[in-house]
Formats: structure tokens, C-alpha cells, sequence
């Protein structure tokens, strides 16, 4: 492990590494709060790792993981492959998008570590390829981020299926209600390990909104991309039809951009974040579905086009940058229906957000008047309407409709 380390310049562990990494190796059942962007992915890897027996051929997964997204549950993968640099660990990521014939073939040839989201994992449970006899540990990654999106069945059917004897460790950035509830049900004694800070948003990041109607979002957008010419950056759209059409609106300004949804097939999810890990795309525009782990160490600027419906989703985006020390900004939309929003987020990180400003940009939109005489200060048309005209003696006078808006 230490060579592991080694080699991926690894020198020095984090405060979640340094506090989880012993505890998780005496076999304690823990629940850890945490930053994105803190190691929390080693931080569980490591134990697992030191804990598994040899590899068998035919063998039963030895630990289980789970996570929210596809895209997580690869980037866990990817870790766990390259802590286990010069030992022979089989891994498999098991979730939607997918073949799942080439899922169970995995399962057949034996696997040490299984990392799947919760609906796949179930799958296979209820076909008999996944077996639970032999788990050892059982991890549930961004436990809130599950129950937020109605994982919550499905997550206590898998943990019904698993030995009592487990350990149970659950990470998250945050720790609400729900999964206080969660860890009391299914985990025996867990340690609490909080080592998130005061403010929930990185000191490494400076954090700046925007007033603009949403007419001029757009123009704004690529005002600020022009100005800022950043190294990486996510643009976070709040549907996925926006998504489509914020993409389709740049991609004749801006060239080395894409964008990533839930609704796009696995095969172009999983080529768009190969591309943005490689940095062959330098914008990318997503919805909530890349909020929560992934872990991109170029990304310099983060863009809420559309602000987030839940305060801890801001800090979920916002934590895409500003990643492991480094410096980050993050810029935020903000209609002027929206600032109840914008408290919410201020009183959740314990942080004022600086007004950001772009030099001769007007946020709203400027008023069009109707008249041609430019000495003409009166209201335009469309606010004076002419009074009705008298009807012709004898005749029922014309009834006139207001159109609703």
C-alpha cells in the first residue's frame, strides 16, 4: 500500500484521511462528514484494500460500495484501481447504461470490490449474479445525495441482503435528518467524524452572483466565459431541456465545449467525461448529475446559469472547484425573483456572495418605446390604450376582450 501510495503521489494525508483511515482499519462502523474535494474516496479505499483476503477466481465481492450516480461510481473505481497499483484486485462498477450480460460475466470470473448505484445493485440481486454472503464492508457514498433522489428503498432492501457482521461506514457532505435516521437503523455504534468547517463553502473559493432577468442570462454568459477565459469550468443548468439548449446557443461562440445530462445514453455520459478529465473540453455544460463527487482537478470556474433549488446543492456544485487547496470562483444567476433564494444559500454557507459586475453589460433588459420622436417622454403605447370609440345611435355597442397574460 505504501508503494500505492507512492506511486500516486500521495505524500501526505488529509484531516479525513488521517482521522477515518485508522478507525475504518479497527473494523469501527463510522459515519463521516466532509468537503467535497477532501479525499474522502481514499479515505474508505485505503481500509478496503488492506482488509481484503486474496484474490480468488469465482470469488464473492469482498466489499460493496454505493453511489448516487453513474459517473461516481466510475470515478470510485478508478481510485480503488489505482490504490491497488502492483496487487492483483479485481473490480467491477455495476450500474445503468450498460450491458449487464458483460456485468454478470464479471461477477462469474470473481470480484473483490463491487461499486454500483443502488437500482443496477438490485438488479443483480434480484437475478442471483451478486453475492452478499462474503462482504466484509459496505460503504454508501453521498448518502444525503441517495435519499435526496428517492434512493432510500432501494438502499435499505441492498443492506437487508447483506451479512450483520458487516462494517458500515457512510459518507456525506452533509448529514440532515434522514440520514442520521439511516445510520441509527442500520449501523451498530457509529463513530461521528465531522470534519467539515464552519463555513460549508471552501475558503479557496471566491464566490460572486449576478442580478440579470433571465432574458439576458445568455448574453451575460458569454460575456463573463470572454472575461474570464477559464481553465475548465461547469456550467450548471437546473432541467435537462435547458441543458440541450444552453449547449446548442454556445456551441456557435465558444469551440472545446459539450455538455451532460441524465437523459443522454451511458456510452456519450461516460465519452464526455473522459474528454473533460483529458481536457479536450474546456466548457462543460450539466445539470445536478455531476454536482456530487466528481472529482476534475482542472476546473477553475463554476457557473450556476440556472441557481440551484436546494441550498446544498450550491455547495455540492460550488465544490467542483477549489478542489484539494487549490483557487477557485464561482459565479451565480440571480433573477430578481430569486433572492430569497440567495439568502438561503448565504445563511447556509455562513458567507455574504460579492455582487459580481461586467463593465458596460446591462442585466436588464432596456426599454423599447413605440414613439419615433426622441423628444417624445411619454409612456409608450401599449401603456396609454385609446378609449373606446361612442356606438352609432341604434347599435349595441362592440364589447372588447383583454387578452390574459
Amino acid at each position: 500500500m505504501l508503494a500505492s501510495l507512492a506511486h500516486a503521489e500521495y505524500d501526505h494525508p488529509t484531516p479525513v484521511q488521517a482521522g477515518l483511515i485508522p478507525r475504518a482499519m479497527a473494523g469501527a462502523d463510522i459515519l463521516g462528514q466532509a468537503q467535497t474535494g477532501t479525499g474522502k474516496t481514499a479515505a474508505f479505499a485505503i481500509p478496503i484494500l488492506e482488509s481484503l483476503e486474496p484474490h480468488k477466481r469465482g470469488g464473492a465481492p469482498q466489499a460493496l460500495i454505493l453511489t448516487p450516480t453513474r459517473e461516481l461510481a466510475v470515478q470510485v473505481r478508478d481510485e480503488i484501481d489505482k490504490l491497488a497499483y502492483g496487487r492483483r484486485v479485481a473490480s467491477v462498477t455495476l450500474h445503468g447504461g450498460k450491458p449487464i450480460r458483460g456485468q454478470i460475466a464479471k461477477l462469474d470470473r470473481g470480484i473483490d470490490i463491487a461499486v454500483g448505484t443502488p437500482g443496477r445493485l438490485l438488479d443483480h440481486l434480484g437475478r442471483g449474479s451478486l453475492d452478499t454472503q462474503n462482504l466484509r464492508t459496505v460503504v454508501l457514498d453521498e448518502a444525503d445525495r441517495m435519499l435526496d433522489i428517492g434512493f432510500r428503498p432501494d438502499i435499505e432492501k441492498i443492506l437487508h441482503r447483506c451479512p450483520q457482521n458487516r462494517q458500515t461506514m457512510l459518507l456525506s457532505a452533509t448529514v440532515p435528518l434522514p440520514v442520521q435516521r439511516l445510520a441509527r437503523r442500520y449501523m451498530r455504534e457509529p463513530i461521528l467524524l465531522d470534519f467539515s468547517t464552519e463555513s460549508k463553502a471552501s475558503d479557496t473559493i471566491d464566490q460572486y452572483y449576478f442580478t440579470v432577468e433571465a432574458e439576458r442570462k445568455v448574453a451575460l454568459l458569454v460575456r463573463l466565459l470572454e472575461r474570464e477565459q477559464p481553465e475548465q469550468a461547469i456550467v450548471f443548468c437546473r432541467t435537462r431541456r435547458g441543458t440541450d439548449r444552453l449547449c446548442r446557443k454556445l456551441s456557435t461562440k465558444f469551440r472545446a465545449m459539450d455538455c451532460i445530462h441524465g437523459d443522454m445514453p451511458q456510452g456519450n455520459r461516460d465519452r464526455v467525461m473522459r474528454q473533460f478529465r483529458s481536457k479536450e473540453i474546456r466548457i462543460l455544460i450539466a445539470t445536478d448529475v455531476v454536482g456530487r463527487g466528481i472529482d476534475v482537478t482542472g476546473i477553475s470556474h463554476i457557473i450556476n446559469f440556472d441557481i440551484p433549488q436546494s441550498s446544498d446543492d450550491y455547495v455540492h456544485r460550488v465544490g467542483r472547484t477549489g478542489r484539494m487547496g487549490r483557487q477557485g470562483v464561482a459565479y451565480s444567476f440571480v433573477t430578481p425573483e430569486e433572492g430569497e433564494e440567495l439568502t438561503r444559500i448565504e445563511m447556509l454557507i455562513n458567507k455574504l456572495l460579492k455582487r459580481g459586475d461586467i463593465e458596460g453589460f446591462q442585466t436588464v433588459a432596456p426599454v423599447i418605446r413605440t414613439s419615433t420622436d426622441p423628444g417624445d417622454r411619454s409612456k409608450p403605447d401599449s401603456e396609454t390604450p385609446e378609449p373606446p370609440k361612442p356606438a352609432p345611435p341604434g347599435q349595441r355597442p362592440r364589447r372588447r376582450h383583454r387578452r390574459g397574460l
